[in-house]
């Protein structure tokens, strides 16, 4: 019977892997996901294995009788796992992308387990011996080696590996139920999102809204099952794109509240226990882990080093942000016949442009077509600084319909990555945008780049162009830096390519600038009818008002990320539920950075980044990035500009070397010195620009 038993357990097995396409690696260019292939069905028993499998290899590498070595154990290390990453990668993506009831079921069954399994690997006491030996006579090892050898024992000591094994049984417990409840929280966001959006009865209440928007908004509410009404669907941030153009205050008041209340109104969406719990769990584990808070504990390996610097950069910009800001409500309030509130800001900010600078957005959207924009300005950027192509490709499998994907060819003619593109809302896509990888780069692994841009833009309605405005377009070249970091990635080992989170976003920031480099821009900025380019007056203007709301968008950002700030400060003996309004006041009060009319661009309840995003404590590295990306581009400006030359030293120097490397010094390598906050500043329109030498 147990012979019968176990013949049955392994036929089942081998027919589980014949049927479910993770088990085996895909036989596509770059073993890119066979999304024609993969069922809902597929990712729970392959994640299951999965974490089996992977356990088994750690099992080996810790009994391996052989001493320890770089080889027997860290790069064995880092060859482990390889179902286990292939289902996650594509998991995780489609969790975030194109999600359904299913994969939320997976994703809160899968949580915990997920969790534990790192825990047995990162608490393991003979796999964690095995490392610092090789720890101790690392100076042996070459410098990439080195530097992972580093990292990986840091990562052992910050997960727990020199706890007691009563500290570390609290540990697993914390991080299990913390795993539950980000999981739980991406879950209510969304549904909350979706349900929050501003239904209209009366076309007239949409009066000033371009044409384009209200057909989108019938065909959202036609997907909806509402025919004879309109949609406003809700992007994640607390303002939203409609307000520009609303002229009922009432509707635009609606839709600020439908935003700025989710996740915070009771119902089974709301938020606020999750958030509170999810403090208090961060608080407890960086205490036991030795830290005085959480924010400590996350920054420690970030070039902030600590909170304080992070703090310290912020806070450095909230008196002359404050000031800009209340001058622009100034100017604002002049327009309005009623005090400004949060609901009017982008209202009036439009009507104030308009009066300054004679720009409307409606004159400028014409001229920025999506593909266009894609192919004539991101892609072509590309090209002229680093030389590659792109050949966009119909044979691969998507696993949405809207998905674009696109060979990416290096200068020498030779395959360098594959790039998908999704760039359209959807109810089933979290909020925002943002790029991740199906496959990633390693030359121990013998892979190359296999990664993603997911946006949401609103999608037009059928036969209808999509028209972008220029933040769009900026969203785009943002998250293509980020894509191309990933493209030129040239590291051997899989966590080598991995960076802390204020430099990830360094790249990507850096990449915004091209969006107005003229010769970039003459290249896509052309009307979507006739193919002219944009006129030079409508250029001028749109460059002239660069820094045009500029108070008011550092304000929002600084108010978030200072936000965040305090949620992850918060003691490990804080009380469990706190008042999230009140704190969040309190929070702004004491920054000096409260704004009436300026809401932060997220609340608290719906602040994926820091609460399901892997920006905790962290949200404030867009700021800490910016300082190196607009030191960076002076760099260009100071040596030529856009030129093969500059983009081939950013890339051998900065975007082929992951984190091989201390940051700090990559970047001092490239620049000659440590970076200077005076370019963002002066980018920010925060302060007057002096002569070039000054910034070298």
């Amino acid at each position: 019977m147990k012979m019968l038993t176990a013949a049955l357990v392994l036929s089942a097995s081998t027919l589980l892997a014949q049927t479910n396409p993770f088990f085996t690696e895909s036989t596509l260019p770059f073993h890119a996901p066979p999304f024609d292939k993969i069922h809902d069905a597929d990712y729970q028993p392959a994640i299951e294995e999965g974490m089996k499998q992977h356990l088994a290899e750690i099992e080996a590498i810790e009994n391996d009788p052989a001493p320890p070595t770089f080889a027997n154990t860290i790069e064995a290390m880092e060859k482990s796992g390889r179902l286990l990453g292939r289902v996650q990668r594509v998991f995780g993506g489609m969790s975030q992308a194109n999600t359904n009831p299913t994969i939320q079921k997976v994703q809160s069954e899968e949580a915990q387990k997920l969790a534990a399994h790192r825990d047995a690997i990162y608490l393991n006491p003979k796999l964690f011996a095995r490392v610092k030996a090789v720890y101790e006579t690392r100076a042996s090892l070459n410098p990439e080696q080195k530097h992972l050898v580093e990292r990986t024992y840091k990562d052992f000591v910050r997960s727990g590996a020199l706890l007691s094994d009563a500290e570390k049984e609290k540990l697993r417990a914390l991080n299990k139920e913390q795993s539950k409840l980000t999981t739980d929280f991406r879950k209510k966001v969304l549904a909350d999102t979706n349900a929050s959006a501003l239904v209209i009865d009366d076309v007239k209440e949409l009066d000033g809204l371009p044409q384009a928007d209200i057909d989108a908004a019938a065909e959202a509410a036609k997907s909806r099952n509402l025919a004879g009404k309109w949609v406003l669907a809700l992007q994640n941030t607390t303002q939203q794109p409609q307000q520009t153009y609303l002229k009922n205050r009432a509707v635009r008041e609606r839709l600020f509240r439908a935003s700025s209340l989710r996740g915070n109104h009771g119902g089974e969406n709301d938020t606020t226990a999750i958030v509170t719990r999810l403090a208090q769990l961060r608080a407890e584990r960086a205490k036991l882990l030795g830290y005085p808070s959480f924010a400590a504990y996350e920054l420690e390996e970030n070039m902030a080093k600590g909170p304080h610097n992070a703090i310290k950069l912020m806070t450095d910009m909230v008196p002359a942000t404050v000031e800009k800001t209340r001058g622009e409500a100034a100017r604002m309030q002049k327009l309005a016949p009623e005090p400004l509130q949060p609901w009017d800001w982008q209202f009036y900010a439009e009507e104030l442009r308009k009066k300054e600078y004679d720009l409307d957005e409606a004159q400028v959207r014409p001229y920025f077509e999506i593909d266009r924009v894609l192919r004539d300005g991101v892609f072509y950027a590309a090209t002229k600084l680093y030389g590659i192509t792109f050949k966009e490709r119909h044979d691969l499998p998507v696993y949405q319909a809207d998905v674009r994907v696109f060979d990416v060819i290096d200068a020498d003619g030779k395959p360098l990555a594959i790039f998908y593109f999704d760039p359209f809302a959807r109810s089933n896509k979290a909020g925002g945008a943002w790029t991740s990888t199906f496959v990633g780069q390693s030359k121990l692994l013998g892979t190359k780049t296999v990664n993603y841009n997911v946006e949401n833009f609103p999608k037009p309605a059928p036969g209808q162009p999509a028209l972008l405005t220029f933040g769009e377009v900026t969203t785009m070249f943002h998250e293509f830096g980020h894509a191309l970091h990933g493209m030129f990635s040239n590291v051997t080992y899989p966590t080598s390519g991995g960076t802390p989170r204020d430099w990830v976003e360094f790249p990507s920031q850096f990449n915004e600038h091209w969006a107005l480099e003229p010769s970039v821009f003459a290249n896509y900025a052309r009307h979507y009818k006739t193919g002219e380019p944009m006129p030079k007056e409508l250029v001028a203007k749109l460059q002239k008002s660069r820094t045009f709301n500029q108070g008011y968008a550092t304000a929002e950002y600084l108010e978030a990320a200072l936000l965040d700030q305090a949620w992850h400060a918060l003691p490990a003996a804080a009380p469990q539920q706190q008042d999230v309004d009140a704190f969040e006041q309190a929070t702004l009060m004491a920054f000096r950075i409260h704004v009436a009319e300026v809401p932060p661009r997220y609340r608290t309840t719906y602040f994926s980044h820091i609460w399901a995003g892997g920006y905790s404590a962290a949200y404030y590295a867009y700021l800490w990035s910016e300082v190196l990306d607009d030191d960076a581009y002076y760099w260009f400006r100071e040596h030529g500009g856009m030129t093969r030359a500059n983009g081939q030293k950013f890339r051998d120097m900065i975007l082929s070397r992951g984190g091989m490397e201390d940051t700090a010094e990559m970047y001092r390598a490239f620049r000659g010195r440590d970076p200077k906050v005076d370019p963002l500043l002066i980018e920010r329109g925060l302060k007057e620009a002096p002569n070039d030498a000054a910034m070298q």
